[in-house]
């Protein structure tokens, strides 16, 4: 049994699905998927549907919230027009494109309720599981759900005291390989693990544009370049 996690798929629904194919799920294995499925990339709808199709399938497959899924939330809550415009700024128009049936984006109720229910982190075996990081400026981190979302540059105020001997997994902050192979030599001196490999970034920012796995019970690292088109 292995516990393998991804993070930052963007709509990237080929490339997806080719890294699955490199770690062969079987019956037994668990995937934790770290958040931001949707938004920039061409086949947002594509990569939700293939989740649900794992799961059909029988294989446990646990999904973390995103910032981008927060997104999409705060935007059709209809609170505040602005909130729509942040969405569609930021890749939301490629996922109502990636919806388009007749000529009319069309998301079912069954994507907003799967979107609606994913959790802010996991916490698996020596492992905590989060999209963005944690607020260590307070002293109950799970307490702060937007920095779980949304965070950046917080390790120099991690507290290793709350954390012990658990190792934080998260994405959100497009790393190259070799940054991420670094981070992977280094975890008995700092044990964080960013695995967003910019997959949606690919040509347009230097060294990113592949996803990541992480097979966390045997600490193996799996790339695959961006294919989309």
């Amino acid at each position: 049994m292995r516990k393998i996690a991804i993070s930052d798929i963007h709509g990237c629904n080929d490339t997806f699905q080719r890294l699955l194919e490199k770690l062969a799920l079987v019956s037994g294995d668990e995937l934790y998927l770290l958040g931001d499925y949707i938004d920039r990339g061409a086949d947002s709808k594509g990569v939700l549907d293939t989740i649900f199709l794992l799961q059909q399938q029988g294989l446990s497959v646990q999904c973390l919230k995103g910032n981008h899924e927060q997104m999409i939330l705060d935007a059709v809550d209809g609170i505040d027009d602005e909130l729509m415009d942040l969405w569609l700024d930021n890749g939301g128009i490629a996922t109502l494109e990636s919806f388009v049936v007749n000529g009319k984006p069309n998301v079912a109720d069954e994507y907003f309720t799967f979107l609606e229910n994913l959790d802010l982190y996991f916490e698996v075996d020596e492992y905590i599981l989060v999209h963005a990081g944690f607020n260590f400026k307070i002293p109950l981190p799970f307490a702060d759900g937007d920095a779980m979302l949304w965070i950046r540059d917080w390790y120099h105020n991690l507290n290793r005291n709350w954390l012990g001997d658990r190792i934080i997994v998260h994405g959100h902050t497009p790393m190259r390989k070799d940054e991420i192979r670094e981070q992977f030599k280094n975890l008995d001196n700092l044990p964080i693990l960013d695995i967003d490999g910019g997959c949606v970034h690919k040509g347009k920012r230097r060294g990113v544009g592949y996803l990541c796995a992480f097979d966390m019970t045997n600490r193996e690292l799996y790339f695959q370049d961006n294919i989309e088109n």
